[in-house]
């Protein structure tokens, strides 16, 4: 199907288990390979490209336990 227009997407097996703290510390090139294995092309700066992949990739805490653990 080369040349035909259509591109395929494969979804990574597993789910990205950084930490915000990670993200906040993530160079831009271990972010944009990141992003890129999700099929995401985040155009911008670094802090936006953080911010982005920290509102895709972690979940809201609702424990109070962890609340108490945020970063």
């Amino acid at each position: 199907m080369e040349g035909s227009g259509v591109s395929f997407f494969q979804m990574p097996l597993h789910y990205p288990r950084y930490t915000k703290k990670d993200y906040l510390n993530m160079p831009e090139a271990k972010l944009d390979r990141l992003l890129a294995e999700y099929g995401l092309t985040v155009q911008g700066n670094l802090a936006y490209k953080r911010e982005f992949a920290m509102g895709a990739f972690l979940w809201p805490c609702f424990e109070s336990s962890c609340l108490k653990n945020r970063v």
